[in-house]
């Protein structure tokens, strides 16, 4: 690693705390046995040469950057632009400040991540985009002593803690769905108003595709996903047509899919009929509810006594499994109707601080309408 990176996390007295010590060790192993989580990483990178400062490189297989009024390319992080939404609630909750170690699981364009940095506290970014990954650590390269960003799926986070030996960390942030970035680049397939390959992909090494779910599935298990992740009471119909529809060719393009759906699903009001279709293969190609399911799970032994986790959801599923989890590990009590009498609640282990969920103000939905439908959940880890 960098000279600069060599005091990274160090927390608390050196002498006592290996904490840094071992974080390094693990980040030189990780970068060593998951080279083909770097696409970007040059051929023959060894443990000698390799460090954070590879990240910012452009991976070889995206698009170059676009160019100014002036014909200048613009720098790299610019092409991850994303406004952070409930920041300022986000940042008051998760309290951070000097000697914190905080868990960005979203890092995305590292609006949330910046702003954590500032207020003194130390950080551990996942994201699985690679795109993300790249521009973030760009953006931050300031704070390359205190904030080491990971190019996996935030699942992971228990495991990145269990291997290098962390016992906890003060706070975890979690901003769910899809960046605006990702959904205003037509070549990432996310978009139903953008012609662009179906794909949606955060990770562009995964396997599977929006385009091979659609043209492959059946039509009862595209009706499942439609159904359960997309909530599209035309879910039926919808598979329906896709199935007949791909028969003569394959859905290659998103504006095909789209197109073909609105054809016989009827718009309501502002929303495009293809909207929950979309959603439902997003959720669907990258796991986004497994991968949360997975975090609600891990959260309370990654907190620390004090701890908390801050989730900021942008549709009713998401929102379900955050406020289900809290309150499963909040419940003092826990009774059954077979049980003569309610019993002390053996996973206990979190206090729900908001007892509904933080909406954004009208200032910010005038500001960022994507903001409108955001919902922040916190809870925090009890001391025993």
């Amino acid at each position: 690693m960098t000279a600069a990176s060599a005091s990274l996390f160090t927390i608390g007295d050196p002498r006592t705390d290996r904490t840094g010590v071992r974080l390094r060790r693990w980040l030189d192993k990780v970068f060593f046995l998951h080279l083909d989580t770097w696409p970007w990483a040059p051929a023959g990178t060894s443990l000698k040469n390799f460090s954070t400062r590879h990240m910012p490189d452009r991976p070889p297989h995206l698009p170059p950057d676009p160019e100014d009024d002036d014909g200048q390319p613009r720098l790299y992080a610019d092409r991850f632009e994303h406004e952070p939404v409930l920041l300022h609630e986000a940042l008051s909750f998760l309290q951070a400040g000097p000697n914190k170690l905080l868990i960005d699981a979203t890092l995305g364009g590292g609006g949330h991540s910046a702003q954590l940095l500032r207020a003194g506290a130390q950080v551990l970014g996942f994201d699985q985009d690679e795109m993300a990954i790249a521009s973030a650590t760009e953006r931050l390269q300031a704070h390359e002593d205190c904030f080491v960003a990971l190019p996996m799926n935030f699942r992971r986070a228990a495991e990145v803690l269990d291997e290098t030996g962390i016992i906890g960390v003060d706070g975890i942030l979690a901003d769910l769905g899809v960046s605006s970035h990702q959904i205003d680049t037509a070549e990432r397939g996310f978009s139903f108003q953008q012609d662009g390959p179906l794909d949606m992909r955060m990770n562009s090494q995964a396997e599977c595709t929006a385009a091979s779910i659609v043209n492959e599935w059946s039509a009862e298990d595209l009706r499942r996903i439609f159904q359960e992740y997309g909530e599209e009471p035309l879910a039926r119909r919808a598979a329906t047509v896709i199935v007949r529809r791909r028969e003569q060719r394959p859905f290659l393009r998103t504006l095909d899919l789209a197109e073909t759906l609105a054809s016989v699903m009827p718009r309501h009001g502002k929303t495009h009929p293809a909207t929950r279709v979309f959603q439902a293969l997003r959720i669907e190609v990258n796991d986004e509810l497994g991968a949360l399911r997975d975090l609600l799970e891990h959260a309370p032994r990654l907190l620390k006594p004090g701890g908390r986790i801050v989730i900021i959801s942008f549709h009713s599923l998401e929102d379900r499994l955050v406020k289900q989890a809290f309150q499963k590990r909040a419940a003092e009590w826990i009774d059954r109707p077979e049980w003569p009498e309610a019993r002390p609640n053996p996973d206990r282990t979190l206090r729900i601080l908001t007892k509904k969920p933080v909406a954004a103000t009208p200032e910010e939905t005038s500001r960022n309408p994507r903001s409108r439908s955001a919902r922040l959940r916190v809870a925090e880890r009890l001391s025993s």
